[in-house]
């Protein structure tokens, strides 16, 4: 689709100009540049002069390298779980014919959309000596001992399952890409199933298979919640607990020393997203005559095998944390088996109702989603209008630079807004940390690629010549964008808007280390319970957030036909 640059309006010498310059300034430099910066001033110095040293010092410290080694144990490990698992299920999803493909993926990415301390939360319960489930089966581990999953192995485990739909997801990109008539040839020339994936779908695909490896280890290296639920109590401490350790103790050189270690996250976890995106953007692009790999193989003895894998991972993926949760929101106290007998609903009328503390977070991880997506929405829509129509050459630029902040670990962007907004706002004087604003500036630093992919792939679609018209009549920069573009490409902004919602509403990983008394959110609550023993009184948390989260993926599902291809990452 052609673009045009419209030059000749006024508006983009005027306020339409203004308007979109505003916009990028404050996605590229508030948002992006700036924290980043701050960040790297404050581990790299010490009373405002350089001490490099002193942050080597630190950063290889016995407990930074301990941490450090932890980080890359798990990652690496985790990260080859999820590269098996979501490869798997993306060759089976993709070559074989198998009915409900649409509503498969859709659950198997709702386990990646659930919180990591939510699923960290389910597999403790599902496997520990006092999981409901395993008791009513009389199946647990004998009382007392010690739950398997507080420690290494689980964290490997609960990562690895977690972050399976991620290599699902960037796998089944590149398949998409592959044309049906590469393994036609090959069954032409002889070649089986087995060889057939192994020796041509495989290696065309290789880009995105390292990619999908990258981002698992960076999304395991840069992970919270399920360090800190499985490893904090135990006291396996990964770089993000660490940091957090450092930043919740007291001294003088907290936030430096924080920041230090913090560039280690930065450069190993930063360092992987960029290098996959590389590898997935230099990934040449095959020709075709229209027709993909879906559904290339009929049903059969394999299709069933395939089918029966695949189903098993939605078991083990989501069925099965959704039920732990369930079944310890369900009975009365920690411990106690599940039963007819032993039924209570208590626990959600007591975060619901009855705890302050449980319903404000609810109400503010509301409030901060929907205020970040809102925000996400409007700032995409103006910069993707800019970009797309006036400053195309700009695009890749600020594209990488709003993503730095989604490349970096949650608890490194939360860190670099504590720095940031730490004091006064330079004219009004005003303080936001402390407050949900420094929340909801951080979600939306953080998410605001999730909402301009889908504005942009809808402003990339939209036919010129409308505008065209719209220009002739006399209509400037801001009023074709208000009237004509913004109608067009609602249901691309609205689901953009949901996803950012998606994932800030249960977010943990920024606001640990942002909140303050009366800006508690879900994920926080969620942490406190944990740590504070109530484990039923957590999960019956976790249910409700899961069903929220739930509810959006499905209105963004009914969405879908209105969106163009790739918007969600389910389709």
């Amino acid at each position: 689709m052609r673009t045009t640059r419209f030059e000749s309006s006024p508006l983009w010498r005027g306020p339409g100009a203004f308007v979109a310059l505003a916009a990028i300034g404050v996605a590229v430099g508030l948002l992006s540049a700036l924290p980043v910066v701050r960040l790297a001033f404050a581990g790299l110095t010490r009373g405002g002069e350089l001490a490099v040293a002193a942050a080597w010092s630190l950063a290889s410290s016995r407990a930074a390298l301990l941490a450090t080694q932890h980080s890359l144990e798990t990652s690496l490990a985790s990260a080859a779980i999820s590269l098996v698992l979501g490869g798997a299920v993306a060759l089976v999803a993709t070559l074989w014919d198998m009915p409900g493909r649409r509503a498969f993926s859709f659950l198997f990415l709702l386990s990646m959309m659930m919180a990591p301390q939510v699923a960290a939360l389910a597999f403790a319960g599902l496997l520990g000596p006092a999981s409901p489930l395993l008791l009513a089966l009389d199946l647990a581990p004998p009382a007392g001992s010690s739950n398997p999953m507080r420690g290494a192995a689980g964290i490997i485990g609960v990562l690895g399952l977690h972050h399976a739909p991620l290599a699902f997801v960037v796998i089944r990109a590149g398949l998409a890409r592959l044309p049906r008539e590469v393994a036609e040839a090959a069954a032409l020339d002889g070649a089986s199933r087995t060889q057939t994936i192994l020796r041509v779908v495989l290696p065309l695909t290789r880009g995105h298979v390292a990619a999908a490896a990258l981002l698992c280890f960076a999304s395991a290296l840069g992970n919270f919640g399920i360090p800190a639920i499985l490893g904090l109590s135990s006291g396996y401490l990964t770089l993000p607990t660490l940091i957090y350790r450092r930043l919740t103790s007291f001294g003088p050189s907290v936030i430096g020393d924080a920041a230090s270690l913090s560039l280690v996250l930065v450069v190993l976890a930063g360092g992987s997203v960029l290098a996959a995106q590389r590898l997935v953007s230099r990934a040449p692009a095959l020709s075709s005559d229209g027709r993909t790999l879906d559904g290339l193989w009929t049903p059969g003895r394999a299709a069933r095998a395939a089918a029966v894998f695949s189903w098993f991972m939605i078991v083990l993926c989501t069925v099965l944390p959704f039920l732990s949760l369930l079944g310890s929101a369900l009975v009365p106290s920690y411990g106690m088996p599940l039963s007819w007998r032993t039924l209570t609903a208590d626990h959600f009328v007591e975060v619901l109702l009855r705890q302050d503390v449980t319903t404000r977070a609810f109400r503010n991880s509301l409030l901060f989603a929907g205020t970040a997506a809102l925000l996400c929405a409007s700032l995409a829509l103006v910069l993707g209008y800019a970009l797309v129509r006036r400053w195309p050459r700009l695009r890749a630029t600020v594209e990488t630079a709003i993503e730095l902040p989604y490349a970096i670990p949650g608890i490194v962007l939360a860190l670099a807004a504590i720095l940031l907004l730490l004091r006064p706002l330079p004219l009004v004087g005003i303080s936001l940390y402390g407050t949900g604003a420094i929340i909801v500036l951080a979600y939306a630093a953080r998410f605001l690629p999730l909402a301009f992919k889908p504005v942009t792939a809808s402003i990339d679609q939209l036919d010129p010549a409308v505008e065209e018209a719209a220009a002739l009549c006399g209509a400037g920069a801001l009023q074709r964008l208000r009237y004509v573009v913004a109608p067009a490409v609602a249901p691309g902004v609205v689901a953009g808007s949901l996803m950012v919602f998606l994932l800030a509403f249960n977010e943990l990983t920024v606001s640990a280390l942002l909140w303050s008394r009366g800006t508690e959110t879900i994920g926080v609550i969620l942490f406190s319970l944990d740590e504070a023993g109530l484990a039923s009184t957590a999960a019956a948390v976790a249910v409700l957030s899961t069903l929220v989260i739930a509810t959006v993926m499905l209105v963004l599902d009914r969405l879908a036909p209105r969106l163009p291809a790739g918007s969600l990452p389910w389709q």
